[in-house]
């Protein structure tokens, strides 16, 4: 592999090292929840995203500038993109709780909170093994506990939105809660979808 093109996949390696990093501050955050401190926790949140899109324009300026790629340019592009994603996401679900003004966190969402930060963690292991997904016997495997744990992750949101909808009492709260665990839904899909690109990479390379 040709020295520049470790670039790509150094990217990769910090970029979901950010995520991890913004789902373990999530999971502080949730655990440790103030609401008066909430303004705090956003401000911390988001110097990890924008370290994170950092990381992303950096990339995209190499691919600008490059020649020849060590995959499709497309296919460093769309995986740019959806990594990115899951840190944006991370910071969205944050954002709810402001919008919202949410008083208290519920058990089910920490624990919510906690399968993202075990998907970012497979996505670290993930890229550390993508520079040589042509020989790799690891990739397969952590695509496969990626999904599993999305699957988790689904199944807590039916048995959360279901809690949620038998014991509503203030819509107000009811609205705040299902935008809050759809945004969960939405960032674990995002987790599963980095592998699912990683996959079809793999596939139109070996």
């Amino acid at each position: 592999m040709a020295k520049g093109d470790k670039f790509y996949f150094e990217n990769f390696a910090e970029c979901t090292a950010l995520a991890k990093k913004a789902a373990t501050y999530l999971v502080k955050s949730l655990e440790n929840y103030d609401p008066g401190s909430i303004e705090v926790m956003l401000v911390e949140m988001h110097k990890i995203e924008h370290t994170a899109d950092q990381k992303k324009h950096e990339m995209n300026e190499a691919l600008a500038k490059a020649f020849v790629t060590p995959v499709d340019r497309e296919d460093l592009d769309m995986l740019s993109h959806n990594i990115d994603q899951v840190t944006d996401k991370i910071e969205e679900i944050l954002q709810k709780f402001y919008i919202y003004n949410v008083q208290s966190v519920a058990p089910s969402t920490v624990e919510f909170a906690k399968n993202l930060v075990r998907s970012c963690e497979l996505l670290c292991m993930l890229m550390a093994e993508f520079e040589n997904f042509k020989r790799s016997k690891k990739i397969r495997e952590y695509v496969i506990e990626l999904n599993d744990v999305e699957e988790e992750c689904d199944r807590l949101y039916l048995k959360s939105m279901r809690e949620l909808t038998l014991n509503a009492t203030d819509v107000l709260e009811t609205i705040s809660q299902r935008e809050i665990l759809e945004c969960f839904e939405a960032c674990a899909d995002a987790c599963e979808h980095v592998g699912e690109c990683v996959g079809l990479v793999i596939m139109k390379n070996t």
